[in-house]
Formats: structure tokens, C-alpha cells, sequence
């Protein structure tokens, strides 16, 4: 399992960016809900719940059902393919960011704003997309994750494999910050501005979200080789099936038909 924990890494510091640089985005931009309200930046992790909520109700009560009629795997899909689904929703995450960032500084340069904390006159709500996003991502990849990890343990090394997974996500955040600082110190060589300013209306965090998405293309290419080579376990799931259509054929050799078990 550890080539499947290696990649695991990249994709955990994605959520790293939740409640830092998508929140730090929305305190320049405009949050007024009425004449005498403000909505709070960190309010849009919300909807990162919310949607990985409602993913994941719609996958196990339409998605999992409709795919099982063509897999014939009890789940729909195997965890490492609903993974592989997950890290490709990053990827969207990171584009859909980059691209709301660039819309940012597009009407930030019009509107001549550049002074620190000076505020866009853009609604914070476009940042909404790349939070949904985030919270379908979270559907597949935090629950597959946590459910792989365990499964495929060892006998008696359960607990391990649950610290698989909490490990990937501590890592991810160690990560975060040694990606951010990096490049924040490599793209201000040779006089450059660099990309991560303190100041917000005149950093590019579009760029480093490119960067980001780049990443996340060669974290699932990885992902997918690894993935070639993994020989799954006994599947609990696809043993107690087995068992029940053994327990089926011989209730049927008592003379018990299947439709009346």
C-alpha cells in the first residue's frame, strides 16, 4: 500500500488551501449581504460540507446502483478508481481556482486597485465553484481513502492502516507549506516580484494554483501506474457476497427456493 500512500500526499495538499489561500482570496473581495452585513471569508468552507454531503448521498442512492448493473462490484466502482476520481476533480479544483484569481486581478487592474487589503469590487461568491468542487473531490477521496486504507491492512494491523490515513493528510499540510514558501522565495530571484506577496492585489496566486494543477496531473499519472500494479486483498465486501450466494445454492440444495430466502 505504501506506492498508494505516496500518492495520497499531493491530493492532501489540496485541502491544505481550504482554509488558507481560497479564504485568504475572499478578504479582498466584495462580502456585503445587505446594507449591514459582511459575510465572513472562512463561511464558504461551509459549502465544502455541504457539497461533499450531497455528493455523497447521490452517489450511494443513484451513481453506485446505476454502475453496478455494468461492474458487478457491489460498490460500483473499486475504492482506487473512485479515488482516481477524486484526484481528477482536483485537478478541476485547481483550474477553476487559477482562473477565478485571474477574473480577480483582471477587475482589480481596471478598477486600478493595487494597495494592500484595498477591496475588488468582485462578489466573494465566485469563488463558490472551486469550494463545491473541492466538497465532490472530498466525496471520493477522503471516503475512499479512509475505507482502502482499512480494508486493505493486514489482518491485525487495522489501526496502521487507518494512520495511513491521517498521516497523508499531516504530511499534505507539511507539504502546503513548503510549496508555498518555495516558490514564494524561487519567483522573487533576479529582482522578480514574486508570486505570493502580502499583498494580495498584487500577488499571483493564479500562477501558483497552475502550479498546483500541474502537480495534481502528475500525481494521478503516478497514481495510475501505482494503481496497474495493486493486487487487491479479499474484498470483505465481495467475501460476505460470496458467502451469501453460497448460503443461496445450499438452501436451494435443501429444496428452500432463492425467491423464498
Amino acid at each position: 500500500m505504501l506506492p498508494i500512500l505516496l500518492t495520497s500526499f499531493i491530493p492532501s495538499v489540496m485541502y491544505a488551501q481550504i482554509n488558507t489561500l481560497f479564504v485568504k482570496q475572499g478578504t479582498v473581495l466584495d462580502r456585503s449581504m445587505g446594507p449591514n452585513f459582511d459575510i465572513p471569508p472562512a463561511c464558504l468552507t461551509a459549502f465544502v460540507t455541504i457539497s461533499m454531503l450531497i455528493s455523497l448521498v447521490v452517489y450511494d442512492r443513484w451513481i453506485v446502483p446505476f454502475v453496478r448493473r455494468y461492474t458487478k462490484n457491489p460498490r460500483g466502482i473499486s475504492l482506487l478508481q473512485r479515488m482516481g476520481a477524486g484526484y481528477f476533480f482536483h485537478i478541476l479544483v485547481m483550474v477553476t481556482a487559477a482562473l477565478c484569481d485571474r477574473k480577480r486581478l483582471s477587475v482589480a487592474r481596471e478598477n486600478g486597485i493595487d494597495a494592500k487589503g484595498e477591496i475588488v469590487p468582485l462578489t466573494i461568491f465566485i469563488l463558490l465553484p472551486q469550494f463545491v468542487l473541492m466538497g465532490i473531490a472530498d466525496a471520493c477521496v477522503l471516503v475512499s481513502q479512509l475505507e482502502f486504507f482499512y480494508d486493505q491492512a493486514p489482518e491485525g494491523m487495522k489501526s496502521v492502516g487507518t494512520t495511513y490515513f491521517t498521516t497523508s493528510l499531516g504530511i499534505g499540510n507539511f507539504l502546503s507549506s513548503f510549496f508555498l514558501s518555495t516558490m514564494a522565495d524561487i519567483t522573487k530571484k533576479d529582482g522578480q516580484e514574486g508570486w505570493i506577496r502580502n499583498n494580495l492585489n498584487q500577488s499571483h496566486f493564479d500562477y501558483y494554483y497552475w502550479f498546483l494543477a500541474v502537480l495534481n496531473v502528475l500525481n494521478l499519472i503516478a497514481f495510475l501506474v501505482a494503481t496497474k500494479y495493486y493486487v487487491y486483498n479479499v474484498d470483505p465486501m465481495d467475501l460476505k457476497k460470496e458467502e451469501m450466494e453460497n448460503g443461496k445454492e445450499v438452501l436451494a440444495g435443501n429444496g428452500i427456493s432463492r425467491e423464498n430466502y
